[in-house]
């Protein structure tokens, strides 16, 4: 493997690893907040965050050199109208996307929701098609093993119904898939620091709307959600979402699909060591399969596809 897709392999999983672990501080939040106030808050204290770090950070160009992005380079371009346009873009479609999960988790059942939402895994793939965004068959072998992974992992009841949340969840996992099609579409073009700032302001101010309009936020409530909201907003956000962007730089978006979606096996693993919850076999297995729909992706297809994936 390259080592830029090394590397950008180890950023999406931690990215995953992150997330995973953080819907234990999601179910934690909620017994103090409405899920407006949460993902308002948690989006701005993801994107205060990141303002230091955007200073600082000077991504490097291929030959180690500060990357130039844009005609001119330095400082005065880092803010650009490819950057603004890029970050309120993915802002618009995670505010969206987030806040459709919220109001489709409230209304069915965890695993349930998790499975829908990651149907993304197909959705990516499929509409990469329309952009000329072809894959070799060891990834589509490997979104097959994804989502039958997933089934395992998240329907552990073996019942699975539509209800009216589950519609939310499926626009939520449509909305996701243009989440990420954005980020490959702007990340290669922009500083991906500021871009992931960007992104969670415009986030925070669409949760903000419903939550002034439907919720009551209280200061004693969000202190008392703290940690939780501290750990979405600093880890979830700040750094995970941050890692999504500067790993699908220059990288296939169905393997990397396929890779974020291993954050439902480490909310698994978050429920077991930190929850006390207990591991079914077939959660196992769906674990097993997802990881394996990773390694399929990894290799290398048709000679003749070699350069799509």
């Amino acid at each position: 493997m390259p080592k830029n897709s090394l590397k950008n392999t180890g950023m999406l999983f931690l990215a995953a690893l992150i997330w995973g672990f953080a819907f234990v501080a999601q179910s934690a939040g909620m017994e103090y907040v409405g899920p407006f106030t949460f993902n308002t808050v948690r989006c701005i204290i993801g994107a205060l965050v990141l303002v230091p770090v955007a200073l600082l950070w000077k991504p490097e160009g291929k030959n180690g050199e500060p990357e130039k992005h844009g005609v001119e380079n330095g400082t005065k371009n880092r803010i650009n109208k490819t950057l603004i346009l890029g970050g309120i873009s993915c802002g618009l479609f995670l505010g969206v996307a987030t806040n459709l999960q919220q109001i489709g988790i409230m209304s069915t059942s965890v695993g349930k929701a998790g499975f829908l939402t990651a149907l993304y895994i197909v959705l990516v793939p499929v509409a990469g098609l329309f952009f000329k965004k072809k894959c070799g068959w060891p990834v589509w072998i490997g979104v097959v093993c994804s989502l039958l992974g997933l089934y395992l992992l998240c329907i552990t009841e073996g019942n699975f119904r539509l209800a009216v949340g589950d519609v939310f969840l499926l626009g939520c996992a449509v909305v996701f898939t243009g989440h990420i099609l954005v980020i490959d579409y702007f990340a290669p073009k922009v500083n991906g620091v500021w871009m992931s700032c960007i992104q969670f302001l415009v986030a925070g101010i669409i949760s903000a709307v419903p939550m002034v309009l439907t919720e009551t936020p209280t200061i004693a409530s969000i202190w008392e959600a703290r940690l939780p909201i501290l750990y979405a907003g600093g880890m979830s956000c700040g750094v995970a979402y941050t890692l999504q962007i500067l790993g699908q730089k220059n990288y296939n978006p169905t393997i990397a699909v396929l890779i974020l979606s291993l954050e439902s096996c480490f909310s698994v693993l978050g429920g077991f060591l930190i929850l006390q919850e207990t591991l079914l076999a077939r959660e196992l297995a769906g674990c097993g399969l997802m990881f394996a729909a990773i390694i399929l992706a990894q290799l290398p297809g048709d000679k003749k596809k070699r350069s799509s994936i």
